[in-house]
């Protein structure tokens, strides 16, 4: 890939930011460089895996993105044309998100209808439609199950109530659905319960950690016969694949 232009541009400004674009380029590269020949060549006690290879890139990627938009919010301070980019911006996938995903819209009209030339009356000739990817932060609630009591008027001995819904920990206040997210951020995204609890804390939910632990546990108790069943399941065939874990 080409990443210097055949005929510079003669303006200072655009030399310095085409400068600044190769030097953080340079030191990418050589970040991926002096990793891949750590995780290829280095001991087996300092051999990195495939994700703690993306770790400094993260951070090199994040440093060119904040100095890129340092010089945006320059350049639209300046009231000055935008200048030419001498690297392409990172490729995204805008007007193709999933389908599937719940769309909800924001409706930005202008100020007056009436026409800025002659002051005469607009009407409507089409839209510019737009999509970005949005999301609502996890938001803690109380359900409250009522269970109305009924008497009799005649002979006002009975009382009649429904049978109170059986619980995932009995005497608990967690549903179901907050226990699967523990269990799920616990050992699908590798997220400890002590950290979990501190995020719950900041909701103003104080929950120690052992709490989170006698949830975690009770639920491996309800799945133990769904896992049993899977074991079984997989141990039953001639010829089991596995695929050994790299080294940390």
């Amino acid at each position: 890939m080409q990443t210097v232009p055949e005929i510079l541009p003669n303006d200072p400004i655009l030399l310095q930011q085409m400068l600044r674009e190769l030097y953080a380029e340079n030191d990418k590269l050589r970040l991926l460089i002096q990793r891949f020949t750590r995780h290829e060549f280095g001991r087996r006690s300092e051999q990195l895996t495939p994700d703690q290879l993306q770790f400094g890139l993260e951070d090199q990627e994040q440093t060119v993105a904040e100095h890129q938009a340092a010089q945006d919010a320059a350049e639209a301070a300046g009231g000055g044309q935008p200048k030419p980019r001498t690297t392409p911006r990172p490729t995204r996938n805008h007007g193709a998100l999933p389908a599937h995903l719940p769309r909800y819209e924001v409706v930005i009209d202008v100020a007056h209808e009436a026409c800025p030339c002659c002051g005469g009356g607009m009407h409507c000739i089409g839209e510019l439609r737009t999509e970005q990817l949005d999301i609502a932060p996890v938001q803690l609630r109380v359900r409250v199950t009522r269970r109305p009591r009924y008497a009799c008027r005649s002979c006002e001995e009975s009382v009649v109530v429904a049978p109170a819904p059986e619980r995932p920990i009995d005497g608990g206040m967690p549903t179901e659905a907050l226990i699967v997210h523990v269990v799920v951020s616990k050992f699908c995204d590798s997220l400890p319960l002590y950290r979990q609890s501190q995020m719950l804390a900041r909701q103003g939910i104080t929950l120690d950690r052992s709490t989170l632990s006698n949830w975690v546990g009770s639920a491996c108790w309800w799945l133990r016969p769904l896992y049993d069943l899977a074991i079984a399941t997989v141990l039953s065939s001639p010829k089991v694949f596995a695929r050994a874990c790299p080294r940390a």
